[in-house]
């Protein structure tokens, strides 16, 4: 469940910049990891039903992996190492939106609007922007050699 925004950003700026968008997102994913293993004894949100604890373990392992990378990227970031990693992380984040389409962990019945349609329409957008940005990715790794005849006329 990471937010290719720090990413996005990073990768069209100075040093400085990456390093502090860097920093941002293993704060931000910090905080979401204290959130997420506590939002069902907190029970702020009643839609969730118990179903949702099933899913922590895989949402904590999307969490970790964006923070642990989000370290790495401050000391290494070359643009092949960074395309690579946010593969990685968007397969993990691609299985965590799959599995909880799957389990689909919320119960809108208490409510007069029924969400459910909505909320499943959030996690297939999800998915779909998941897969074109690993596309991205996969075409930042081949390498540009290849030049257009035009080019040279």
């Amino acid at each position: 469940m990471t937010s290719p925004a720090p990413q996005l950003l990073a990768a069209k700026s100075g040093p400085t910049v990456r390093k502090t968008s860097y920093t941002a997102a293993v704060v931000v994913n910090l905080v979401m990891l204290f959130v997420i293993n506590n939002l069902l004894s907190w029970d702020w949100f009643r839609f969730l039903t118990a179903d949702f604890g099933p899913l922590l373990w895989l949402i904590n392992v999307s969490l970790v992996a964006t923070i642990l990378i989000n370290l790495v990227w401050l000391g290494y970031n070359p643009v092949w190492f960074r395309s690579l990693s946010q593969i990685g992380l968007n397969l993990i984040s691609a299985l965590v939106t799959v599995r909880m389409y799957q389990v689909f962990p919320f119960d809108f019945s208490t409510y007069e609007f029924d969400w459910a349609p909505l909320v499943r329409l959030v996690i297939i957008l999800a998915m779909v922007g998941l897969a074109l940005g690993t596309i991205t990715e996969l075409f930042k790794l081949v390498p540009q050699r290849v030049k257009l005849s035009s080019s040279r006329d």
